[in-house]
């Protein structure tokens, strides 16, 4: 049973110039893990943005409570390639009251926007 559906864009320009202004704000929004590549070279501009989009979609999965940490959300891509989250915390707890038990993520970035869908299974 689908529980929430989110769904969020990111204009990708103004998201790395949001990361210019405000240094410290990428490791407010992401995990260490989430800011690198699996070879460990740093995770491109759009790349990031669409993460970002992504924990913005599990908010509105959620329902927008207030109160959810963004590093409570992980964006990890498996061997495959394939998308996935990983949820702990304010998040974790969120989705448990919801019943949630599976989620899935969709991740693009195409003409300066990135974006991220997200379905909250229970």
């Amino acid at each position: 049973m689908i529980i929430g559906v989110g769904i969020d864009v990111a204009e990708i320009v103004r998201f790395a110039e949001a990361l210019e202004r405000t240094p410290q704000m990428a490791e407010r929004l992401f995990l260490e893990r989430e800011l690198l590549l699996p070879s460990g070279e740093r995770r491109g501009v759009a790349s990031l943005a669409a993460r970002f989009a992504a924990k913005e979609a599990i908010a509105k999965a959620l329902g927008a409570p207030g109160g959810l940490h963004w590093t409570d959300a992980e964006v990890y891509v498996e061997e495959s390639g394939q998308p996935r989250l990983r949820v702990r915390g304010t998040v974790a707890a969120r989705a448990a009251e919801l019943g949630v038990r599976n989620w899935h993520v969709s991740l693009s970035h195409d003409a300066g926007v990135a974006s991220a869908v997200v379905i909250a299974e229970g």
